[in-house]
């Protein structure tokens, strides 16, 4: 194993052409079916690879590499399938404009769909077995990491450990330590990397510091400066060296195209998706009579008050409240609706009354709204935009996800803003609907227990009472 580790650089990048170029050749094999030219030195060949080359590596940086060891099989799975999903399609209909074009004895035709189809399943075949494979193969290299956990409270403890207990083959807690205690950096020695979770600015810098003199692996979670801080650049004032962060609202042309962008999609979408609001519209109104749309008023850019719509998932007249798993207030045909998430689609008609964008912050519930800001005043600077129907933290993150990390999501994507990001997190938006926890609602008490860990010890109290 210490052999490999020293090439593994070299070893994963083997991996990874081998992996792009089975793909590759899975579609172009089969298409050849229909297509001959594509196996023979042609102009047709040239072209098609090239499509597929710049088309793959546009929708990898999109969904996502093949990042074995940093992600899990499933979530690899999802971001490869999708991308070789739109590039296969991309390149096909490519194939079929050059047909038209010029006609040949080996015309394309639509009736080519099922080598597509064939060749695409294949393909999922290979993703599905490189995933699995790859992280079997890492986690063969690759111990779990040994973490030493650095907090503050048993909430904090609670709340960051839930999240490392979920990737056990990467990280394993061996330490965990109070920022005050005296031998903290002692501790932090110990182990390879560290997670510094709801720790003050002036100790986590200290801290920060020693860990990189140490050379340990960092991960810590951000707050309002360190947001500004990574959004800003490098400049070089004479010979003095500066970090500028030019907070700014959004340009006219940025509004704009934005404003065109969103009337556009809800249009389109409106008329591609006219079959499911029928169907969705008779199986509410079926199923107990009640209304067909969720109203409420929620907030959206500089806290102006709107009603949003959504598809009634929920008996009427039923207590408002955060959802919970195997709450009996949700309807049948509702669980369908938010499982596909089919219940956002009556938004559109928010977008096209300018209330809400495609992509930004999620309109939250007014009384939330209130609650957030007593607790995290930052929240309020989520309203600078205007609200959107899908957005980072609604891609990134979960239906129970805290209030501090969507804000932290929201805010990455305000100050990371341009017309490009927008329409890479619309494509990203589908895999929402492949994760099944991006629904997953409010655990009960009872099954918060499995991710009871154990507490930071108490540092010792080194002030008399009342001082």
């Amino acid at each position: 194993m210490k052999k490999i580790r020293r090439f593994e650089s070299t070893l994963w990048l083997l991996i990874k052409v081998v992996l792009y170029c089975l793909l590759m050749a899975a579609f172009i094999m089969i298409m050849a079916k229909e297509n001959p030219t594509l196996i023979r030195l042609s102009r047709t060949m040239g072209i098609t690879l090239s499509t597929y080359c710049v088309c793959g590596l546009l929708f990898l940086s999109i969904y996502g590499k093949y990042d074995v060891g940093r992600r899990k099989s499933k979530p690899i799975i999802y971001s490869l399938s999708l991308a070789v999903l739109f590039t296969d399609i991309v390149t096909y209909l490519q194939l079929m404009i050059m047909n038209t074009i010029t006609p040949s004895v080996y015309a394309f035709r639509f009736d080519s769909i099922g080598s597509l189809v064939l060749a695409y399943a294949v393909q999922f075949i290979i993703i599905v077995a490189a995933a699995y494979g790859g992280n079997g193969l890492f986690f063969m290299i690759h111990e779990p990491e040994s973490c030493c956990v650095v907090t503050s409270s048993q909430e904090s403890l609670d709340c960051i450990a839930r999240a490392i207990m979920k990737y056990k083959k990467q990280y394993r807690i061996d330490y965990i330590v109070d920022y005050r205690d005296k031998d903290a950096l002692k501790t932090i020695k110990k182990a390879q990397t560290v997670f510094l979770y709801d720790v003050p600015s002036l100790q986590r810098s200290e801290i920060i510091r020693f860990c990189y003199k140490e050379k340990k692996n960092i991960y810590m979670n951000p707050e309002m400066e360190d947001i500004v801080e990574i959004n800003a650049q490098y400049y070089l004032l004479d010979d003095v060296s500066v970090i500028n962060a030019n907070v700014k609202a959004w340009t006219m042309e940025q509004r704009v195209m934005k404003k065109l962008m969103d009337m556009g999609l809800a249009i389109l979408l409106g008329i591609l998706t006219s079959p499911i609001w029928l169907v969705s519209a008779i199986a509410i109104k079926a199923y107990d009579g009640g209304s067909i749309f969720f109203k409420q008023k929620r907030a959206t850019i500089h806290g102006r008050v709107f009603e949003v719509y959504k598809f009634r998932t929920m008996r009427e007249n039923v207590e408002n409240r955060s959802v919970t798993d195997d709450d009996d207030r949700i309807t049948k045909p509702g669980k369908i609706l938010r499982k596909t998430r089919m219940d956002e689609l009556p938004q559109l008609i928010n977008i096209l009354k300018g209330d809400m964008s495609f992509v930004g912050p999620r309109p939250e519930m007014l009384e939330n709204v209130e609650a957030y800001e007593e607790e995290l005043p930052e929240f309020r600077y989520r309203l600078r935009v205007k609200a959107g129907l899908t957005g980072y933290a609604q891609i990134a993150g979960k239906y129970n996800t805290s209030p501090k990390d969507k804000l932290i999501m929201d805010m990455m994507y305000i100050e990371q803003f341009s017309i490009v990001r927008d329409i890479q997190l619309m494509f990203q938006t589908l895999i929402v609907l492949l994760k099944s926890d991006s629904t997953e609602a409010f655990k009960t008490g009872k099954e918060e227990e499995k991710y009871i860990f154990v507490p930071a010890k108490e540092t010792e109290e080194t002030e008399k009472s009342g001082e």
